[in-house]
C-alpha cells in the first residue's frame, strides 16, 4: 500500500512542478540582479543577457579598469540599466559599498536576484599546494560567496527574490584539483541549508553544476611541468620527480582541452534560475558522460571509486 502511496505522490509532484514551470515567465522590467565575477565567462556573458531582457543589472568586476568591465560600460552607455562595480568578494568593505550602490539605484520592483558568480581554480596535488592557496580559495569560492549572501539576505527576503549559486560536477568527484572540489562541495551544502531556510519568505536558491568549460571561461590556464615544478617545495620535490609531474600536467591539460565552448548552456540555466516561475534546485549543464560519472560516483562504494580514479589519475610510478 505505502509504495504505490508514494509512488502516487511523487507523481502528483511532478505534474504540479511541470505545470509551474508551464506559467508565465517573470517581467524583467524594474527589478534589479547582482552578478559576481563579471569580468568575464559566465557572469559577463549572464550579464549582458539580462541587461538585454530589461533588467537592471549590477555587475561587479574584480578589476573595474579592465577589458570586460569596459566592454559592459559601452552596453551600459548605449542601453542604461547595466551598472559595473568594483567587487573584490573577499573584502568587507567592497561588498557593503556594493550594497550601497544597490540601495542607490533599486528600480521600481526592487532587488530579484543575487547570482554568485565569481572563482578561481587551479591545479595541484594536496601537498603541492601551499596554506596561503587554500586560504584563497576559501575566501574567494566558499566564503565570498556567503559574504556577498549575508549582506543582500535582507533585500532577498524582502522581495521574495532568487539566489543561485555557481558550484560544478567537480563537487562530486576530483582529478587533481582538490583544492576547486573541495570549495564546490561546500557550496554546495551550505546551498542545501540556505535553500530549506529561505523557502518561508518565499526566496529560492539554485545551483547551476557545469561540466568542463575550461575553454570558455578561461577560469583555469593550461599549466606547463616546469611552472609546476618550479613552485613545489624542496621537501615534496624529494618525494615527486619530475617525470610524474609532467604526467600529471599533461593529464590535466588533456581535460582542459576537451572542455565544451557553448558558454550559452550554461548561461541559459542561470537565466532560467532567475525567471522561471518554478526553478530547480539543481541544474546540472555537462556531457553525457560528465553526468554518468557523477552518478557512477553516487552509486559505487567509494573503494570501488578511489580504485577507478586512482588509476585514471597517473601510471607514472615515483620510485
Amino acid at each position: 500500500m505505502w509504495p504505490a502511496t508514494l509512488l502516487l505522490l511523487l507523481l502528483l509532484l511532478l505534474l504540479l512542478l511541470r505545470w509551474r514551470r508551464g506559467e508565465a515567465r517573470l517581467e524583467p522590467s524594474g527589478r534589479a540582479v547582482l552578478i559576481t565575477g563579471c569580468d568575464s565567462g559566465f557572469g559577463h556573458l549572464l550579464a549582458l543577457r539580462l541587461h538585454r531582457l530589461g533588467f537592471t543589472v549590477f555587475a561587479g568586476c574584480l578589476c573595474p579598469d579592465g577589458p570586460g568591465a569596459q566592454r559592459l560600460q559601452r552596453e551600459a552607455a548605449a542601453g542604461g540599466r547595466l551598472l559595473v562595480l568594483p567587487l573584490d568578494v573577499t573584502r568587507d568593505r567592497d561588498v557593503r559599498r556594493a550594497k550601497e550602490m544597490v540601495l542607490a539605484h533599486l528600480p521600481e520592483r526592487g532587488f530579484w536576484g543575487l547570482v554568485n558568480n565569481a572563482g578561481i581554480s587551479t591545479f595541484g596535488e594536496t601537498g603541492w599546494l601551499p596554506m596561503e592557496k587554500y586560504e584563497k580559495f576559501a575566501d574567494v569560492n566558499l566564503l565570498g560567496s556567503i559574504r556577498t549572501t549575508l549582506a543582500f539576505l535582507p533585500l532577498l527576503r524582502k522581495y521574495k527574490g532568487r539566489i543561485v549559486f555557481m558550484s560544478s560536477i567537480i563537487a562530486y568527484f576530483t582529478l587533481g584539483n582538490g583544492i576547486y572540489s573541495m570549495t564546490k562541495a561546500a557550496i554546495e551544502k551550505f546551498c542545501d541549508a540556505l535553500r530549506l531556510e529561505m523557502k518561508k519568505f518565499g526566496v529560492q536558491v539554485c545551483i547551476i553544476q557545469p561540466g568542463n568549460y575550461a575553454r570558455s571561461t578561461k577560469i583555469q590556464p593550461p599549466l606547463s611541468a616546469e611552472e609546476i615544478w618550479n613552485e613545489l617545495s624542496e621537501e615534496e620535490k624529494a618525494v615527486y620527480n619530475k617525470e610524474y609531474v609532467q604526467e600529471r600536467a599533461n593529464f590535466f591539460n588533456s581535460i582542459l582541452s576537451e572542455g565544451s565552448t557553448n558558454s550559452n548552456e550554461v548561461v541559459d540555466a542561470m537565466l532560467d534560475a532567475l525567471m522561471s516561475p518554478a526553478p530547480k534546485a539543481r541544474y546540472m549543464v555537462a556531457k553525457l558522460k560528465e553526468k554518468a560519472l557523477v552518478f557512477v560516483c553516487a552509486l559505487c562504494p567509494t573503494a570501488v571509486m578511489d580504485c577507478v580514479l586512482s588509476y585514471a589519475l597517473s601510471k607514472v610510478k615515483l620510485a
